[in-house]
């Protein structure tokens, strides 16, 4: 399959000082970047979908490395990843799945082979669609402080005949984050889960 189509590139960056409680003394950084690109299985049904994942690999691995210089440059200040998909009316709900595996690993890599699994979603739905992309602790899927979301989507698409792929990372825990569970600085870092 040719290399994907991209038609742009949005980047998005949050600062939060606040939600309501003290100034924290260092904001929370969220940013998402979104590739909105033509789907190639746009239209009719395709039984062999998923060597287009492995085309994927270059253009995750380009965003990993797009949010990592959004937000400082400094991959060790990262903290949290997640990854989702919008797919235009012209395509199905799978083709959003093929984007698991090279977005996933791509920020993985980048940030030096972190242990968690990318939480992810991904939903069908026209221009202007919003998507809220689940975020994790890199490195331990249970440390409680870090379940967020950024909501995203790009003002003209996807087009029924593209897909919008997403990445987010953050660089710390939810400002005001005080419900317990595993702390951050307890990750053992045996299995991505604790």
């Amino acid at each position: 399959m040719p290399e994907p189509k991209i038609r742009k590139f949005l980047t998005v960056v949050e600062e939060v000082f606040h939600e309501g409680g003290p100034v924290a003394a260092v904001p929370l950084k969220r940013a998402a970047v979104l590739a909105v690109i033509e789907n190639p299985f746009a239209g009719r049904y395709h039984e062999d979908i998923a060597g287009f994942m492995k085309d994927l690999e270059p253009l995750g691995l380009q965003m990993a490395n797009r949010l990592v210089a959004a937000l400082g440059g400094d991959p060790s200040l990262i903290e949290g990843y997640g990854k989702g998909a919008i797919v235009g009316q012209a395509g199905e709900l799978e083709h959003g799945a093929l984007w698991h595996v090279p977005g996933g690993y791509a920020m993985r890599e980048v940030l030096g082979d972190a242990k968690a699994i990318v939480a992810s979603t991904k939903k069908v739905g026209g221009p202007g669609t919003r998507l809220d992309v689940p975020v994790t602790h890199i490195n331990a899927s249970y440390v409680r402080s870090h379940f967020d979301a950024m909501e995203v989507g790009v003002p003209d698409g996807p087009r029924a005949n593209e897909l919008a792929l997403v990445l987010v990372m953050t660089t710390g825990a939810r400002i005001h984050a005080r419900v317990g569970g595993l702390k951050a600085s307890d990750i053992k870092g045996e299995d991505g889960l604790r």
